[in-house]
């Protein structure tokens, strides 16, 4: 048997990150991933990681973050107030690769231009002259 889940989404909020009882990192987020065929419509998917990756995620991450995780889907249920039974449904991270970058104390992603030089004009350089600028 197969069970192996590869998306590409943002996040939908701040991921949040708890420690359970001995110690161990927990980080569970939200992703909002496109549909493959209707760009319009959005599947909210839960995600959840574990130790270090958990504390990386946490760290490096923020709302609207874009990220790639693989993992696996796991199901689990419970029982409502009124006696209804729930199945839930999360993706059990192995892997989470950051795909732009968190600014410094924001959780907006970064721009891809944001870290390129200044435009120069190739009036700037020597007029008139028959060299060849470059």
């Amino acid at each position: 048997m197969l069970n192996e889940c590869v998306l590409i989404g943002r996040l939908c909020a701040d991921p949040s990150l708890r420690y359970t009882t001995n110690g161990t990192a927990v980080c569970k987020f939200t992703l909002a991933v496109n549909r493959r065929f209707n760009r319009e419509e959005t599947d909210f998917i839960d995600c959840v990681c574990w130790k270090g990756l958990a504390e990386n995620v946490a760290n490096y991450t923020g709302k609207g973050s874009l990220v790639a995780v693989q993992g696996s889907i796991q199901t689990g249920s419970y029982e409502t107030k009124d006696g209804q039974r729930r199945k839930t449904f999360e993706v059990n991270c192995d892997q989470v690769v950051f795909l732009d970058r968190k600014k410094d104390g924001q959780s907006k992603p970064k721009d891809q231009w944001d870290e390129l030089g200044t435009e120069i004009e190739l009036t700037d350089s020597t007029e008139g002259s028959d060299d060849i600028p470059f």
